[in-house]
């Protein structure tokens, strides 16, 4: 297995917690369990979220690049 260290703004990581409160599992567990979901769905389903995240997140992108 291997590791993953990623930097989220604050008010993603309080919106993390509290997503992962409701489930009753870690924050850690919740984007695991995303990640695995993302990369298990269908090519087209799985461009389409990516797209989205992307164009959601463009100026976000732009500014960390």
């Amino acid at each position: 297995m291997s590791t993953l260290t990623i930097n989220i703004p604050e008010d993603r990581w309080a919106r993390l917690n509290e997503i992962s409160d409701q489930f009753g599992i870690s924050p850690e567990e919740l984007v695991r369990i995303s990640v695995d979901d993302l990369l298990t769905r269908p090519q087209e389903d799985c461009q389409q979220a990516i797209e989205y995240i992307f164009n959601k997140n463009e100026n976000l992108y732009r500014r960390l690049s």
